[in-house]
């Protein structure tokens, strides 16, 4: 589902979208409730009732939660707000390697 800046998913504020792809579209929000920037994971418009879809960010979002690296993004869990399903999880600048 496209959102736009200042929308609300829940607790979430829309800030900025970060990128999209094929199965899904990711956007820096704002946790009003906590105070923080995170990303969260959508699904496009044309797969939100997709049964198969929402159960597959569901696997992603619980593999995320089971790994702890300083280099991978953690899960902060997933959310349901007006029927749009979210996978929320730590947010960060990318860098450019120097090298």
């Amino acid at each position: 589902m496209s959102l736009t800046s200042g929308n609300r998913l829940g607790v979430y504020e829309i800030t900025t979208r970060i990128g999209a792809g094929g199965m899904r579209e990711v956007y820096r929000v704002r946790d009003t409730k906590l105070n923080r920037d995170v990303a969260i994971k959508v699904l496009p418009e044309s797969f939100a009732n997709d049964a198969d879809r929402l159960a597959r960010l569901e696997r992603e979002a619980q593999v995320l939660a089971s790994l702890n690296h300083p280099n991978i993004s953690h899960s902060h869990g997933l959310e349901e707000s007006s029927g749009v399903g979210a996978f929320v999880m730590s947010w960060s600048k990318a860098t450019t390697c120097p090298c």
